[in-house]
């Protein structure tokens, strides 16, 4: 029986839209990004960035470093965000009505310069019970630790709980640790969670 539901945020609820970010940073002299960047984990100090191990001033400071151009905060926050899109109102909606049954939690690789607008942008305190975010707890998906510890802090069973998420090897670490999954498919609605409302 499901009591909880665990949405990844990027992928998920909001569209992404990787190549715009690409061709952003690339614009500003980062030419080697897709080094860094993929949808679902990142890699190098960018994945550093999502463990939350760099503060927001480093990160603009690697990112001018590698593009060897003389680039703003802002252009580079401008640029990143090109990566995240909107999150459709009826997703909303529906995680509204899901929350009148369900304990509802956000587990995602995140940021500190992604998560505080969206947080504001889309009044998500409104919506989720708790976030667990990679950048505050220093683990990011598919890290089995990161699940081990929403676990243990909201105080919930995997069996009791359905993750949804469109990282492959994260709903591989889900299903290991009992979890019933969802793998979200680009720009899918989530609408077959109607029939367990």
């Amino acid at each position: 029986m499901i009591k909880n539901i665990v949405f990844d945020m990027g992928g998920v609820l909001i569209d992404l839209d990787m190549q715009a970010c690409v061709k952003s940073f690339k614009d500003l002299g980062f030419e080697n990004v897709e080094e860094y960047i993929s949808p679902y984990t990142q890699s190098g100090f960018m994945l550093n960035f999502e463990r939350g191990l760099m503060s927001n001033a480093d990160f603009c400071n690697e990112v001018r470093k590698l593009s060897g151009k003389t680039v703003s905060d802002k252009q580079i926050e401008d640029a990143w965000f090109q990566f995240l899109l909107d999150i459709p109102a009826e997703k909303l909606k529906l995680i509204k009505n899901l929350r009148e049954k369900y304990m509802i939690y956000l587990l995602s690789n995140t940021n500190f310069i992604h998560f505080p607008v969206m947080l504001e942008r889309y009044n998500l305190d409104k919506y989720f019970d708790k976030f667990y975010l990679s950048c505050e707890v220093h683990y990011t998906k598919p890290d089995p630790r990161i699940f081990e510890y929403m676990i243990n802090d909201a105080g919930i069973k995997a069996e009791e709980t359905l993750f949804i998420d469109d990282g492959p090897a994260n709903i591989k670490t889900a299903e290991s640790l009992g979890f019933q999954t969802h793998l979200a498919k680009a720009n899918e609605s989530l609408e077959f969670l109607n029939a367990i409302i």
